[in-house]
């Protein structure tokens, strides 16, 4: 998904522009939420430096990295500011690592049920042919959409995403996994994101559970 999607998709302008909006608005909810899921766990645990550095908050001022963002929107891929985080305030260390590593995956698949449960409620009990009910359609589509890659890709086991954090809060430092990806996470990230598989990967196994929960609420509410 990126924004040359929908600009070459065949819409009117007037199509265009509201789903423009609808993806402007799946992305930041994502990145908000995801970042200030870590924040907040982070606090929780005991480290207080997210919260002095002005990140325990949902203003997406302070979560975006404006070039980040702006690859994010154009091609669908970027990044946002890492929240600082000091582990050695953590009132167990291990336990501290493990839940923030993991609380910004969970904030994101939760969105993604709820938001993915409100387009099936608009599917059903909208009328999709005005308009206004179709731009909630897909906005409502686009925030699961996106939240739900958003929990999948920080899965992966690279550095520096969430998934690679859970796994180094059992090894110790000189494990060799863990300095294999820190030498390594950036080439291989770059090779998955120019051949493609990174997206066909996530594409596809997104769709899975995307379509398996489409079933199941379209069950619930028929």
């Amino acid at each position: 998904m990126g924004i040359f999607t929908i600009l070459f998709s065949g819409l009117d302008a007037a199509h265009i522009f509201a789903f423009l909006g609808a993806w402007i608005i799946a992305i930041t909810v994502a990145i908000v939420f995801h970042e200030f899921a870590h924040s907040f766990t982070a606090v929780k645990m005991g480290d207080e430096t997210p919260r002095m550095a002005g990140r325990l908050t949902l203003n997406p001022a302070k979560h975006f990295d404006a070039l980040g963002f702006v690859f994010l929107i154009i091609l669908g891929f970027g990044w946002s500011k890492p929240v600082p985080i000091n582990s050695n305030n953590f009132r167990n260390v291990r336990k501290g690592e493990v839940l923030v590593s993991l609380s910004g995956i969970i904030t994101n698949f939760i969105l993604f049920i709820i938001f993915l449960f409100c387009y099936v409620l608009c599917m059903l009990y909208l009328d999709s042919t005005v308009f206004f009910y179709e731009f909630l359609q897909m906005m409502f589509f686009y925030l699961a959409s996106t939240n739900l890659f958003f929990a999948v890709f920080n899965l992966l086991p690279l550095y520096p995403l969430d998934g690679f954090n859970f796994i180094r809060a059992f090894c110790r430092y000189d494990n060799k996994f863990i300095q294999f990806m820190y030498k390594w996470s950036f080439l291989i990230m770059l090779v998955l994101l120019l051949t493609g598989a990174l997206g066909w990967l996530l594409g596809n196994f997104a769709n899975v559970v995307i379509n398996g929960f489409l079933s199941l609420f379209t069950h619930m509410l028929i």
